[in-house]
Parts: C-alpha cells; sequence; structure tokens
C-alpha cells in the first residue's frame, strides 16, 4: 500500500477556483533524488501562468509550484550531497519539475543546497526562482560588476528587489525603476537612485547605461535601448516581449538576451552566501496555509514574495 499525502492539485486549467487540496500518492526518491518534507513553498507568476495554461507541466492533473524549502526526509541510492534531516531549498527543475504545493516533495539532490541559518523556511521559499532569475540574469549573463551602472525595472517586485540587492552587492551604481511608494524601500536596498515610473519616463531621462534588466515587458524594451551605450546589454526576464527590440538593438550594437530561470546548484550556493552574511533579505509579502492555495492566487499583493506554509 502507498503511502499518501496532502496536496493542491488541479483537474483543469482555469482561474485560482481551479485549486484544491486533495490525497495524493507519496512517491519514493529514485536514484540521485531526495524526498524533501516541505515546510514553505512559494508562489510565483509561473505558478498562475501554469495553472491557467499548463504551458510548463502540460496537461492536468499536476501539483503546481518551483520554490520549495524544507527538510530532507529520505535520500535515494547515489545522493552523497544531502542526508535526511537536513534543512534545504532550492528550485524543482524549471519548467518541467514542480510539485512544492504539497507536504512532500522529490527533488533532484542536486537543485538543493543547505539553508542558511540565518534564513526562516518561509523566507528560503522566497528565494529561488526568483533569486537565480535575477543572478543568472546579472551575473552570469550581464556580467554585472563593480562600476557597472545598471537600471533594474520593477525594482520592488520579487526578481526585482533581489535583483537590486545582488547588483549592489557586487559593486554596481544601480537605478531602481518602482513606484514612489516603494521608493524608501528600494533605496534600503542599495539602489543609488529611484524614479518614479508613474512620473518618469527612464527612455527619456537616462543614458549611457550599462546593463538593463527588465521584468516588465510590453514597451520596455524598445525604450531600454534609448537608455543603453553601444555594447551595453538589455537583458528581459520576458523573452516574448523581444521581438521588436531584437532588430532595433543589432543596428544600435547593443547586447539583449531573453532569459527563462534553470535550477542550478551553484548559483543557488551563492545566493545562500549572500543571504548567510545578510547582504540578500528576500521580502514577504505575504504568507497562506496550504489549503488557501487558491487565495493566496486570487489576491493582489504589493512588494515582495508570496509564501504558502502550514504544511
Amino acid at each position: 500500500m502507498a503511502e499518501t499525502m496532502r496536496a493542491i492539485i488541479q483537474d483543469e486549467l482555469g482561474g485560482p477556483d481551479v485549486l484544491h487540496e486533495a490525497t495524493v500518492d507519496r512517491h519514493e526518491p529514485g536514484i540521485g533524488q531526495v524526498l524533501l518534507r516541505v515546510s514553505a513553498a512559494g508562489v510565483n507568476p509561473a505558478d498562475g501562468m501554469n495553472r491557467q495554461t499548463g504551458l510548463f507541466s502540460g496537461p492536468p492533473p499536476f501539483v503546481l509550484g518551483w520554490d520549495v524549502s524544507g527538510v530532507v526526509e529520505k535520500v535515494g541510492p547515489g545522493v552523497t550531497v544531502l542526508s535526511a534531516g537536513d534543512e534545504v531549498f532550492g528550485l524543482l527543475p524549471f519548467p518541467r519539475g514542480g510539485g512544492a504545493y504539497a507536504e512532500f516533495a522529490i527533488a533532484p539532490a542536486r537543485a538543493l543546497v543547505p539553508k542558511p541559518a540565518r534564513l526562516s523556511h518561509v523566507e528560503a521559499a522566497a528565494l529561488p526562482l526568483a533569486g537565480l532569475t535575477a543572478w543568472q540574469a546579472l551575473v552570469e549573463t550581464a556580467g554585472v560588476g563593480a562600476g557597472t551602472r545598471v537600471l533594474i525595472t520593477g525594482a520592488a517586485g520579487g526578481v526585482g528587489h533581489l535583483a537590486v540587492q545582488l547588483a549592489a552587492a557586487r559593486g554596481a551604481h544601480v537605478i531602481a525603476l518602482t513606484s514612489e511608494a516603494n521608493a524608501d524601500y528600494v533605496r534600503s536596498l542599495g539602489a543609488a537612485e529611484v524614479l518614479d515610473y508613474r512620473a518618469v519616463d527612464f527612455g527619456e531621462v537616462l543614458d549611457d547605461l550599462d546593463v538593463v534588466l527588465d521584468v516588465v515587458g510590453g514597451d520596455y524594451p524598445l525604450k531600454a535601448l534609448r537608455t543603453l551605450r553601444p555594447g551595453g546589454f538589455l537583458v528581459s526576464t520576458l523573452p516574448q516581449s523581444l521581438a521588436a527590440a531584437v532588430p532595433a538593438a543589432a543596428e544600435q550594437g547593443i547586447r539583449v538576451a531573453g532569459l527563462f530561470v534553470e535550477s542550478d546548484r551553484l548559483g543557488l550556493s551563492a545566493l545562500a552566501e549572500l543571504a548567510a552574511e545578510g547582504r540578500l533579505v528576500p521580502r514577504i509579502a505575504a504568507t497562506y496555509p496550504l489549503d488557501e492555495a487558491a487565495a493566496a492566487h486570487a489576491a493582489k499583493h504589493g512588494a515582495g514574495k508570496v509564501v504558502l506554509v502550514g504544511f
């Protein structure tokens, strides 16, 4: 008889109301995998997109969630980097993994790293997808470092507030685009300059930038090209928004990249190190019990990340 667990599943695509709790089979970890007892699971825009379209997982039924923090329950054959009882966090394989909205999750051992003692499970679950997106965009793609002049759009959001901290920690001159209500908060993260997107057209007031990280899309990529120096770099977390910008950038000698995040132990370890030093702090917008996942998807929140708890 297979053991069971609580999980939030959906049997059809649609709005938040398709999410419901069910009892499902709990699987055993295979080669290179661990069984993780989930303590907290982050909620990301990708979760909502997948709930509506099945883009990442295929047709339902499925269990949402990639961001996870918890305790290793059991290790599978060949696992040497983790042991039962370890507190860990990480990103389940994106996009075809998932399954964090449950009491237990199966994860590749090397998709997880030790949770810094400084972070709660809630904070740790808020970090992987957004943090790795920022790391892979700014560090591995654009090479942001000391003296880099970088603009970050959506600077108080899930990716943005971590990107500001990462860029500042690497010595960059950070210009943050956000609302006036979040201006002081974003400055506290390390932004040297803050622009109110409601009051200013950043494409008209900035120039000679080295890097723009755009998480908004729409007409922002084309505006960003006006702010970048020749040889500068536009990185977008919304590759589908870059169609018009790519040919225009080529004419101006500007590099463009669209990024989809990947699970990565090395990047996650770098984020964990910064978090352990207090230089990377996830902001929690709200927490919801697991059985209120539908409400978590339906609600509108301000700056930071939403996390499911109470597993």
